[in-house]
């Protein structure tokens, strides 16, 4: 069995988000240096944009009595995902994979499957918090990486223009 490199792991990560942007027609700003917490801008044809800082792992922690993923995300990353003077909705995506990097993905001679699942969280105005190491994020299984998850997400995005930061509550 061969365990992933955190290359390999943010790699895939990167690879789910773009395959599902563009069976869903969305384009994708890849963040050559991730020095402000996002690695990818997802935007739809209308303008509307998103933002997301992805995260992989295949020893998932669960929380809230199995009903989410619980990731432990550095607290620079924390607020800069949650500035309230952020112009795009900050997001966490946390893609689940196999632990066997050859899992991840099963190529025969017709098809490439790829065998993870993504989740997200909004950290988007979220309040600050005391600790200064890390802050447990909770990512709903309900709130799938997928094309209804991103429209969801664009639904943050556009209630965010809307109606600004401060009418804009935390999921």
């Amino acid at each position: 069995m061969d365990v992933a490199d955190s290359w390999q792991q943010e790699q895939v990560s990167l690879a789910y988000v773009a395959a599902l942007a563009t069976r869903g027609g969305y384009t994708l700003g890849r963040w050559e240096v991730d020095k402000d917490g996002v690695d990818l801008s997802v935007r739809r044809s209308d303008g509307l944009t998103f933002e997301l800082q992805m995260k992989c792992t295949y020893s998932p922690k669960m929380a809230a009595q199995g009903a989410a993923y619980s990731y432990d995300l550095d607290i620079p990353t924390y607020d800069k995902l949650r500035a309230p003077t952020r112009t795009s909705v900050g997001f966490l995506g946390l893609v689940i994979v196999p632990r066997d990097i050859e899992q991840w993905m099963i190529h025969d001679e017709h098809e490439l499957t790829m065998r993870c699942s993504g989740y997200w969280a909004k950290l988007q105005d979220a309040p600050s918090v005391e600790n200064k190491a890390t802050k447990a994020i909770h990512l709903p299984l309900h709130q799938r990486i997928d094309l209804p998850g991103f429209e969801e997400m664009f639904s943050h995005a556009m209630h965010r223009l809307m109606f600004g930061a401060q009418a804009v509550t935390v999921a």
